[in-house]
């Protein structure tokens, strides 16, 4: 989505960046493990195929997809890579043409090192300041962490289907939930993001 292609998101555990061609080989060689396949319901993908995707987020304006980077690793010298501090992505789809307020909502965290250390809740989070009032999240029955995340970023449950073997929560934000997100947010600093180019300062 061309609205944060040059937005960065700087949080505390994780650095928000808009998906560009650098990203691609790390989240191709991610994507090649049948266990994240299996929890995102993904299909394997060539490297050119994983190209034309991340061109395909970028341009759509139906989706807003960021990489998600350790912080910690993004703040630690100027010479740091992204491609080295990289932990997962976030993304927002606009998913009913008739309601723009509603978007569905997931996140990975492929880097086994950087999971269960808050950094999927913060991703989420953070996006979830872009605006919108309703989120949905479909998550795999069997991805109990996923699910007890979002339930803790105040999600219900509304379905479950045996077909696709998934269960939807949402989230719709009333003036309590606004007031809760602006509270979890409020340290998050906005940045420009020049193709990449942007170095940890």
């Amino acid at each position: 989505m061309r609205l944060n292609e040059n937005t960065l998101l700087l949080g505390k555990k994780v650095v928000l960046v808009p998906y560009t061609a650098e990203h691609v080989p790390r989240y191709h060689e991610w994507m090649r493990s049948e266990e994240l396949r299996r929890l995102t319901a993904s299909e394997p993908l060539t490297l050119e195929q994983e190209h034309s995707m991340q061109r395909s987020w970028r341009e759509d304006a139906d989706k807003c997809t960021f990489i998600v980077l350790d912080a910690e690793k993004w703040q630690a010298r100027p010479s740091t890579t992204e491609e080295s501090c990289m932990a997962g992505d976030v993304n927002l789809f606009l998913t009913d043409l008739g309601d723009p307020s509603l978007g569905e909502i997931e996140v990975m965290i492929a880097e086994p090192s950087c999971r269960r250390r808050g950094f999927g809740t913060e991703a989420v989070i953070m996006m979830m300041s872009y605006g919108l009032t309703k989120f949905e999240a479909k998550i795999g029955q069997g991805n109990e962490p996923s699910i007890r995340m979002f339930q803790k970023l105040h999600f219900e449950q509304v379905a479950v289907s045996s077909v696709f073997q998934e269960v939807t929560l949402r989230l719709t934000m009333n003036e309590r939930e606004r007031q809760w997100l602006l509270e979890q947010t409020s340290h998050v600093e906005e940045r420009c993001y020049g193709d990449g180019s942007l170095e940890s300062q």
